[in-house]
């Protein structure tokens, strides 16, 4: 924790939620579009690459006419998200840099060996299907999409599905 200060109690669920739904709501409201996070990282390939990026299908469009993909609603989103995350953990005293073990049955490497394996698997997977749990789950919901409700019923239950199944075999 930093530096001996008090831990200050989590937000209540319902407050956290209320406070979710305002911050969705102001999105579509200021920018024009709900929450959103995976296409964040299109945009710094397409960063990346330029030369490539103009002649590719998907990617082409973020940098046609000199845009600057790093303007774009989504990467000031999530550099916005990330900054506030890092103010709330620093100023409720809970900040610290550790890999959560779990149980305990497999190591700091493999884990994070898993976390990365999962993460690229659910990137590539958020991309095919043009958009992320918070894009369909959140926004899709907001905006009353069935699409929406869909996916974060499946998503829960797939997710407890797996969690346990992962924890017999890790």
């Amino acid at each position: 924790m930093s530096d001996g200060a008090s831990v200050r109690p989590l937000w209540p669920p319902l407050v956290s939620g209320l406070v979710l739904g305002l911050v969705l709501i102001l999105t579509f409201v200021l920018v024009g579009n709900g929450v959103g996070a995976s296409g964040t990282f299109a945009s710094i390939a397409a960063w990346l690459g330029p030369a490539a990026t103009e002649s590719n299908g998907y990617l082409g469009g973020m940098v046609a006419n000199g845009a600057n993909p790093f303007a774009s609603w989504i990467v000031v989103e999530v550099v916005g998200v990330a900054i506030g995350a890092l103010l709330a953990a620093v100023s409720a005293g809970r900040f610290k840099l550790k890999v959560d073990t779990g149980a305990g049955k497999i190591g700091v490497w493999p884990r994070l060996a898993l976390a990365l394996i999962g993460g690229a698997l659910a990137g590539f997977g958020s991309r095919l299907a043009a958009g992320c749990t918070s894009g369909v789950g959140l926004s899709g919901t907001t905006m009353l999409g069935i699409g929406g409700f869909i996916f974060l019923v499946v998503f829960f239950f797939v997710g407890l599905g797996l969690s346990a199944l992962l924890r017999r075999v890790l």
